[in-house]
């Protein structure tokens, strides 16, 4: 009994201290891989061209380093991925015209509302996003996510963020 108290304890100190808030449409990121039958699946040529997300942080270039890092995990997922990390595209026309040049299906866009590290002793990473994917011919919004994560102090922004995009372009 004393240990399986000592596991509650530990488990809601754990998980007290790393914390993840998020919410998505209910639809979900177009499927690359498409299930044909038990033994088989056919990979869709889902292109999506990436948006350097806006940056409302005090952190210079959080923008590009939060695209820097949805990108590795969109191509980790199959996705190809048009992306031009140094431009700056202001406006929803702007992003539908960068997509149609690159011949991409959809385009992805969003904001970085934090990244930093909390001020503290311990100085955990704290991590705030919205991301959004559009058809390139209509402009419609097919998925939308925001999502907010920090970590021990002893975690990264860069790990946070990850896990972060992760969690979220996973249903």
């Amino acid at each position: 009994m004393k240990n399986l108290l000592l596991l509650v304890l530990a488990t809601l100190f754990i998980t007290g201290c790393s914390s993840t808030a998020m919410i998505a449409t209910n639809r979900e990121l177009p499927q690359v891989y498409v299930d044909v039958n038990a033994t088989h699946q056919v990979k869709n040529d889902v292109k999506i061209t990436l948006i350097t997300l806006s940056n409302y942080t005090d952190t210079p270039k959080a923008g590009q380093r939060a695209t820097n890092i949805i990108e590795g995990v969109l191509l980790a997922k199959g996705y190809v991925v048009n992306t031009d990390i140094a431009s700056n595209t202001n406006s929803l026309i702007s992003a539908q015209t960068k997509a149609q040049q690159n011949g991409s299906n959809y385009f992805l866009t969003g904001g970085v509302s934090e990244w930093r590290y909390k001020t503290g002793i311990d100085g955990e990473p704290a991590v705030s996003l919205k991301l959004s994917l559009y058809k390139t011919n209509s402009r419609a919004l097919v998925w939308s996510a925001t999502g907010a994560d920090s970590d021990w102090g002893t975690g990264s922004i860069g790990t946070t963020a990850q896990n972060l995009i992760e969690k979220m372009t996973t249903k």
